[in-house]
């Protein structure tokens, strides 16, 4: 039997009882903490020793330099040409898809002259060198190589280099051949937070990288965010979450099974579904149930829903929205008959699944937009991955004489007002006299 959390909204104990759902994984573990960051300084320190004393320790994988734990792009391109054709087809096929999305995401220079002839603008020009991190082993994410990979290279990244543990050895080909058709420059097989370190910090071996994205576990999240500053990072990612508005108009097998590929991802993961009829849910409740047992990650999605998933009755669809905008979820589906009356209302997701027929599922793997996307209520101020992570904006100034002149007595008053001489100076020398 599946214990899930049932609430409505005019309970008197909601708003306590929906806080507690939304908990998840704000603690800080002050012990991963030390541990991570023992692993940065020793990497940092000792360079490629430290990271082969750590590959061994956690990998089980025996080398004598780092330059072994490089595969070559031939391996990559051998991988292409094995895998199953069906499978070699999907990959081609999702990286068409992003790759055609994140060309319409890209930012481009631009000038103008105001009524003074003064010159102002952006320059766009992309980073020069970034590092992805992607889990391996036995989970491991292809998916997570196009969807980090293809933006970086639409952008115009001159240096794309993968690090994706391998442990006991434990090479993934589907990993691999989505990093040849994403066209990544360079793959070290390591992993955790010493790879990490390896990419914010540099080795003998491994360049020192400008931004690091990918997922990874506690671990590498704790370190992406310790050597922020060093380098940037794309996001700080949670627990896996979506939030589903049903108006009843959707089979309901179809939405169980969109809660349960939320859930199979970890036990930590969240599926919440929001819906005003109150029959639909105990028909959602009753396809959970029927359907769970042939789950082939059943036990995970049981953990997942029992601890944090909940189905919520609503007043209404509108009631809904306010909701999902509190929640600010990570993926949010509008099973709903009129979707388009629902997105003007809506301000806080990841990314937004419109209709019945649109799983979440697809987005993870081929729609076309980044599956990299804001966890645990970050929608309120993040976005999504995309083209422009990977590209940097510079300011244009060029002043004319008479421009010069003009905003010279601005600047020398307001510099004076802060107590900057040298600034005041500095203008007054432009002004015209």
């Amino acid at each position: 039997m599946l214990k899930l959390t049932s609430l409505n909204t005019d309970d008197p104990n909601f708003a306590e009882r929906l806080q507690a759902l939304l908990t998840r994984g704000t603690k800080l573990d002050q012990a991963i903490h030390q541990v991570v960051l023992e692993i940065l300084t020793r990497v940092r320190s000792g360079g490629d020793k430290a990271l082969l004393e750590y590959t061994r320790l956690f990998d089980s994988v025996e080398k004598s330099s780092v330059a072994e734990l490089e595969l070559p792009k031939e391996r990559l391109q051998e991988a292409l040409k094995t895998i199953p054709l069906s499978q070699r087809q999907a990959l081609t096929t999702a990286a068409a898809r992003i790759r055609a999305y994140a060309e319409h995401q890209k930012l481009h220079s631009w000038q103008y002259q105001d009524e003074q002839g003064n010159l102002l603008g952006q320059i766009i020009t992309p980073l020069e060198r970034v590092g992805l991190y992607v889990p391996g082993g036995k989970a491991a994410y292809p998916s997570s190589v196009l969807m980090n990979a293809i933006p970086a290279k639409v952008a115009g990244v001159s240096e794309l280099i993968l690090a994706v543990p391998t442990p006991a050895g434990e090479i993934n080909e589907l990993v691999l051949a989505a990093a040849a058709i994403a066209q990544v420059d360079r793959m070290f097989c390591i992993g955790g937070a010493q790879a990490i370190a390896a990419l914010a910090y540099g080795t003998e071996t491994i360049p020192k990288v400008d931004k690091i994205v990918g997922p990874g576990n506690i671990y590498v999240a704790t370190a992406k965010k310790l050597v922020f500053g060093e380098v940037g990072i794309d996001l700080i990612a949670g627990p896996s979450e979506v939030l589903i508005i049903a108006d009843g108009t959707t089979d309901p097998d179809w939405i169980a099974m969109d809660l349960f590929a939320q859930a199979e991802h970890d036990e930590d993961a969240q599926a919440i579904l929001l819906s005003p009829d109150s029959t639909y849910l105990n028909r959602v409740k009753t396809s959970m149930a029927k359907l769970l047992p042939q789950m082939g990650r059943s036990q995970i999605i049981r953990t997942s829903l029992e601890r944090w998933g909940a189905l919520i009755e609503v007043r209404d669809l509108d009631e809904a929205c306010q909701l999902a905008n509190r929640i600010a979820p990570e993926h949010l589906e509008l099973a709903v008959a009129d979707a388009d009356r629902l997105l003007p209302k809506l301000r806080h997701a990841g990314a937004i699944f419109i209709g019945g027929c649109t799983a979440e599922a697809l987005g993870d793997y081929c729609a076309g937009p980044n599956h990299v996307l804001p966890t645990s209520a970050t929608a309120r101020f993040s976005s999504p991955l995309g083209t422009y992570d990977f590209q940097k904006r510079t300011s244009l100034v060029g002043c004319s004489p008479d421009g010069a002149s003009l905003l010279a007595e601005t600047a020398r008053i307001l510099a004076e007002g802060e107590g900057l001489t040298a600034h005041a100076r500095s203008a007054l020398y432009r002004i015209q006299r």
